[in-house]
């Protein structure tokens, strides 16, 4: 039986003066770190493609998260429909773009952000207009399918082809939602593990303001 969002996506929280409980990973990584020798993660090794790998992994980095299956979810709309009794946290768009450099950009942005595709290029330092990436690109270098796309992506991106940019409304939020390379399952991560992801990845966190105002033509 599935477990309910209130029940699955409630992260542990540490008691005063009581640490969380570590994964055996973490507590390895743990001890190496005191004594001198801190752990870097070591990368999958080959692409992922499906939750089970991903989650897999990052359990493999002592990342706490929750993650429950449903319908497949295509869009933010589809989304905000069907998502109940959820902790709360930051839920977010994320856009797969290339430039006309042939750069490519991954844009995390909380839903609600108001972006224009051929405006966001001048907040993005070193872009060339942007429009959407191929789908066979999206597989190629995120392991995803349309509808998919998520940070969690980065994995994948083992060359660094692309340059990730997140919405600094980000931070305001303890507890992220992403699809774990999956729109068919929701994964709750907090934010600070995420950042660690990130930092496993070898990915650079960068963060601007996204939000285009309302009064621009």
């Amino acid at each position: 039986m599935q477990a309910p969002f209130s029940a699955l996506f409630r992260l542990p929280r540490r008691q005063p003066g009581k640490p969380l409980p570590a994964r055996p990973l973490a507590r390895k990584a743990a001890l190496c770190h005191e004594q001198g020798h801190p752990q870097r993660p070591e990368p999958p090794g080959h692409m992922l493609r499906t939750k089970e790998e991903l989650l897999t992994h990052l359990e493999s980095l002592g990342l706490e998260t929750g993650t429950v299956t449903h319908p497949p979810l295509h869009t933010v709309e589809e989304s905000q429909a069907w998502r109940r009794d959820m902790a709360p946290g930051g839920h977010f768009k994320n856009l797969f773009l290339k430039d006309r450099n042939g750069r490519l950009w991954l844009i995390v942005a909380l839903e609600e952000t108001r972006i224009r595709l051929n405006k966001l290029y001048k907040r993005l330092e070193g872009a060339g207009r942007l429009s959407f990436a191929s789908p066979e690109l999206m597989d190629e270098v995120l392991g995803v399918k349309p509808g998919s796309v998520t940070p969690f992506g980065l994995v994948n991106d083992t060359e660094k082809r692309i340059t990730p940019v997140f919405d600094e409304g980000l931070l305001t939020h303890e507890r992220l939602y992403f699809h774990p390379l999956d729109n068919r399952a929701t994964t709750a991560i907090s934010r600070a593990d995420f950042l660690k992801f990130l930092e496993a990845c070898g990915h650079e966190a960068r963060f601007t303001a996204l939000e285009e105002p309302q009064s621009a033509d």
